[in-house]
């Protein structure tokens, strides 16, 4: 790997995910404030994320339905209004 390409502060970060409760390390130069154990014992700066792989729809297959009755019900309300006042 080529020497000084990388900034001063490019380092182990632990990125955990608040939906699923993963953890990450990746090497990263974002700014902390807090830190974390990791599984390796070892204490890491953390970062908290609201949606990872662990956690997306996309990468787990897993479909979340929100309220879709209630979707189409109001969708047919706003429907049936427009056409009586047409």
């Amino acid at each position: 790997m080529k020497k000084d390409i990388h900034p001063d502060n490019y380092r182990p970060v632990m990125f955990a995910d608040n939906s699923s409760g993963a953890k990450f390390v990746i090497n990263s130069t974002i700014a902390t404030k807090e830190k974390a154990k990791g599984d390796d014992g070892k204490e890491y700066p953390v970062h908290f994320v609201e949606i990872s792989s662990a956690s997306h729809p996309f990468y787990t297959n897993q479909e979340k339905t929100i309220d879709t009755a209630g979707r189409v019900e109001k969708f047919k309300t706003r429907q049936a209004k427009a056409k009586k006042s047409k």
